[in-house]
């Protein structure tokens, strides 16, 4: 495609090519229409094994579908499939493609072509490069991430797992924990410990990691809003060779940190609600189905609502001019808060909608359904980097607040644990 294209022509073309390739929406700017269909706002699946390996795949064939035409991966440069675009053409294109039924989201399928694509091209050598990017955005392969460990959450720079070099390959041992679609991954970015007796920041180092080797045992974790899309993977003598290292030996945590970075990044998150969790246009649609909109309480409730989503939607605008260089900085995470800050507050003002609806399944549509929002909507305060932790990155990189008194300095394993 000729890269002088003007968005109006682009989507123009692209129009034609998805009325040829996927169903209008009848309904034209809503994601529903109120009593059919399915209604969704759970923040995390509720699928068994199964079904959920069928959903993966179904947003996954979309993707090679929109790769033959570089729909994918609009911004990228045709070397990887992409169309080298602007990131304007790519929000066109978001735009339209909203106006059609989708395959809907999986995490791993962001995680996959969004977080480690992203990553291999910023932190990866040429050859992991030609080896995994093109292959990652199209999901032809699929791949998690391997960071959290049950003593390292929000400090990540504390985690375990280690890594000891043996020739050209490094033995890995220990946990990881709440990496989301392990179980469906062929490949994962992983942080390791390669240096304890460095400070535990610089002694870490990343790989791609081959989920399919002797050594890696995954374990699905049972959720409270009842899947099981969340694992543990254990690591017993796994053994990994060094031309799957991202980075340089050590430079571990800047890898971590730009995969987080586009994992805080909700720029390209429409409006309209098009993330996991509910959105405006149902949250308004139970309020007057509930007729409850007179009630001066929960006009207030719902107007700070649509407040914070256009603030959040804003903010996230901003970011992404900022982020111009392709990595994202530390506004992400003003966006990652207001958007956690705005599920939490959604629970709030869908409770006072429903009342008792929300946990009595009285079997009227669009109510009770309602609780698998309330039920996962914590956990992304916890993903990603916790509500603390962004607020000390905002503080300390964007406000220049002074750094927070630290009594883990020094080597790592000298830090109490």
């Amino acid at each position: 495609m000729d890269t002088d294209i003007s968005v109006d022509e682009f989507v123009a073309d692209a129009r034609v090519w998805l009325d040829e390739n996927a169903e209008r929406r009848t309904d034209r700017g809503s994601d529903f229409v109120w009593g059919e269909g399915e209604f969704d706002v759970a923040v995390f699946h509720n699928m068994n094994y199964e079904e959920e390996q069928a959903y993966i795949g179904g947003i996954s064939d979309w993707l090679k579908k929109k790769a033959e035409r570089g729909y994918h991966a609009i911004t990228r440069p045709p070397a990887v499939g992409g169309l080298g675009l602007s990131r304007a053409h790519q929000r066109a294109y978001g735009r339209l493609e909203r106006e059609y039924v989708s395959p809907g989201r999986h995490e791993l399928i962001g995680v996959t072509a969004g977080l480690i694509a992203s990553t291999v091209e910023a932190m990866g050598s040429e050859g992991l490069k030609d080896r995994f990017l093109a292959d990652l955005l199209r999901t032809d392969i699929l791949a998690c991430q391997l960071f959290s460990e049950p003593g390292a959450g929000s400090d990540l720079a504390g985690l375990a797992c280690r890594a000891e070099r043996d020739g050209d390959e490094w033995v890995i041992n220990g946990q990881k924990v709440w990496s989301s679609g392990a179980q469906f991954s062929q490949w994962g970015e992983l942080i390791v410990r390669t240096d304890p007796d460095v400070a535990k920041h610089k002694g870490l180092t990343a790989f791609m990691m081959p989920m399919d080797i002797p050594g890696v045992e995954v374990r699905p974790i049972h959720q409270m809003s009842g899947g099981s899309s969340f694992c543990e993977v254990f690591f017993t003598d796994a053994r990994v060779p060094d031309d799957l290292r991202i980075g340089d030996v050590g430079a571990g945590w800047m890898v971590a940190m730009t995969t987080l970075g586009f994992e805080r990044d909700h720029s390209e998150t429409g409006s309209d609600g098009s993330s996991s969790g509910g959105n405006w246009t149902k949250l308004l649609a139970t309020a007057q189905y509930a007729d409850v909109l007179d009630d001066p309480v929960i006009r207030d409730l719902m107007t700070r609502q649509y407040i914070s989503g256009r603030v959040e939607s804003l903010t996230n605008r901003r970011a992404a001019d900022l982020a111009k260089s392709g990595t994202p900085g530390p506004e992400g995470s003003l966006g990652k808060l207001l958007w956690t800050e705005g599920m939490r507050t959604m629970t709030e003002t869908v409770a006072a909608i429903l009342g008792p609806k929300l946990l009595a399944d009285t079997g009227e549509w669009g109510t009770f359904e309602w609780g698998e929002h309330v039920l996962g909507a914590p956990g992304y305060r916890i993903a990603g980097g916790s509500d603390e932790v962004q607020r000390n990155i905002i503080g300390e990189r964007v406000l220049g607040l002074p750094r927070e008194p630290r009594a883990d300095t020094g080597a790592w394993k000298d830090i109490p644990r």
